[in-house]
């Protein structure tokens, strides 16, 4: 359906509100996140539920099916290397396409399709329904349901991603030198030359982010609908569109930084 002329200035203000409400209520949960009177007994246990769900339940099988498809992907580029006479090449490339970019993001999507969108936010868009003018209300539920999903999302990217990346380190080495140990040496410097520190800091905030927005831009799309009564029935999952924005987008600048 296409929007009219004269109509575009509510959109444009529609959707700066509605990404206004994502950053506040981003916002928000980081406060809540960081206040240590957040972390009373129940706090402390529904964050460990989450985390077990969200992170130990998953990250054996993660972890395999990332090796599986990394591994045909370092043959790949091994094999093709070699061929052109470049093979001392081919190690510095895995890391920077695989470990560097790939893995993060795809750890990233698995969050979002397994915890970020099956998330459900019934209590608090009750809470936001019944009372939409009661912050402590709302912000009560804010700080029972959304700050450990917050928590255990962000944590989640970073364990599959960092679990998963050491992963294709090790194999990497053994697609490249096999089980020989001479190769260490060298295998060492150029994967300490690719993550340099500017590099490895830029690595943990890129991460940090795509958990982050996995976290909060589904769940502040459904408040911001009902909040704003226009919940409609759709195919897809509302934030959805918002969030592979947002990942494609630090995705983008992560890129530009390092490489421009």
């Amino acid at each position: 359906m296409r929007t009219k002329p004269h109509h575009w200035g509510l959109l444009i203000r529609r959707i700066v509100r509605g990404w206004w409400y994502t950053v506040h209520l981003g916002a928000v949960a980081l406060v809540l996140a960081l206040s240590p009177s957040t972390y009373h007994r129940d706090m402390r246990l529904s964050t460990a539920r989450h985390l077990y769900v969200n992170t130990w339940q998953v990250l054996p099988w993660f972890t395999l099916l990332a090796s599986l498809v990394s591994l045909v992907i370092i043959r790949i580029v091994v094999v093709t290397a070699i061929s052109y006479g470049l093979s001392h090449y081919a190690i510095e490339m895995v890391v920077r396409v695989l470990v560097l970019e790939l893995i993060p993001l795809t750890a990233a999507l698995f969050v979002a399709i397994r915890a970020g969108f099956q998330y459900h936010a019934a209590d608090i868009l009750a809470v936001a329904a019944k009372a939409p003018d009661d912050s402590a209300a709302l912000q009560a539920r804010l700080q029972r349901d959304l700050v450990p999903q917050v928590l255990a999302n962000t944590f989640a990217v970073l364990s599959l991603a960092m679990v998963s990346s050491v992963v294709v380190l090790v194999l990497a080495y053994l697609v490249q030198f096999g089980f020989s140990p001479w190769g260490m040496g060298d295998y060492t410097r150029t994967v300490g030359r690719v993550f340099d520190p500017t590099v490895t800091i830029g690595f943990v905030f890129k991460t940090v982010f795509f958990g982050l927005s996995v976290a909060v831009i589904p769940t502040a799309a459904q408040l911001e609908a009902q909040r704003l009564r226009r919940a409609r029935k759709s195919n897809v999952q509302p934030g959805a569109v918002g969030l592979l924005f947002v990942l494609f987008m630090i995705e983008a600048a992560s890129l530009l930084i390092k490489y421009i």
